[in-house]
């Protein structure tokens, strides 16, 4: 067992959260029980994944997606609902957005990155002020690519095929950064890699010749969460379990 508050602590300052603008509100959310001996890991806050984190036996939840997001909410409906299910179980929950998107090592776009040994990696994908995700160099053909992704993130991708089939450059945003897919045009990247798309983006594609693929806002969001679990394991020596609440979008 260990004090919460100390993984905590560990966790807002190895995701920098201080220095780091976001709307959302990172780092422990719902207070629980002081002392923790199993951490569940999960990408969004819902009341499936808090009541198979309860069944797995875990003191603490960890996710990508949290319950607040920046403004005041009445605890009534499924907001309540939520609310009230984590109290009942004294589960504390935990979550870090932009700080577990952008961050070098444990980040969902730099470990994308590395899934398909992407080189020179830099920070790329301006959202709110500040570069969410990385481009960089790779060479390998563009089916090959998929196919690791595929593999990686066990999703089944939708691909915009309107750039080269041999690859060179390559950007990630993970998630809804469908609207950052100009910003890779703009730098003349020949895939650009994210979790969702909106109805623009195939024209922006074929007219800015550049592929683009989409893993799944959930899919392209577990990569970061699992690392950071095997650190926290590595860590702290607790328990620790990634729980998958299965999401085709």
């Amino acid at each position: 067992m260990v004090n919460c508050e100390d993984v905590i602590h560990f966790l807002d300052t190895y995701l920098d959260i201080a220095h780091i603008p976001d709307a959302s509100h990172n780092g422990l959310q719902v207070a629980g029980t002081p002392r923790v001996g199993s951490i569940a890991f999960g990408v969004s806050a819902s009341l499936e994944f808090f009541r198979k984190a309860v069944a797995a036996g875990a003191d603490l939840a960890v996710v990508h997606h949290g319950l607040l997001w920046g403004k005041e909410q009445p605890l009534t409906g499924l907001f309540r609902e939520r609310v009230a299910f984590l109290l009942k179980h004294d589960l504390n929950l935990a979550a870090y957005h932009l700080p577990l998107d952008k961050h070098p090592v444990v980040g969902h776009n730099a470990v994308l990155m590395r899934a398909i040994k992407a080189e020179r990696v830099q920070p790329f994908g301006e959202y709110h002020g500040q570069q969410i995700g990385f481009s960089g160099i790779v060479n390998a053909r563009l089916d090959d690519i998929i196919t690791r992704l595929e593999t990686y993130c066990q999703t089944q991708t939708k691909l915009l095929a309107y750039g080269p089939k041999e690859i060179g450059t390559v950007a990630v945003v993970s998630g809804g950064a469908g609207d950052l897919l100009p910003q890779a045009i703009g730098k003349k990247i020949d895939l650009y890699i994210t979790g969702v798309l909106d109805e623009p983006a195939q024209e922006w594609c074929r007219e800015g010749h550049i592929n683009c693929l989409a893993l799944g806002h959930y899919n392209s969001e577990k990569a970061g969460v699992l690392a950071l679990m095997e650190l926290v394991a590595k860590r702290f020596g607790v328990q620790t379990q990634f729980i998958d609440v299965p999401n085709p979008l």
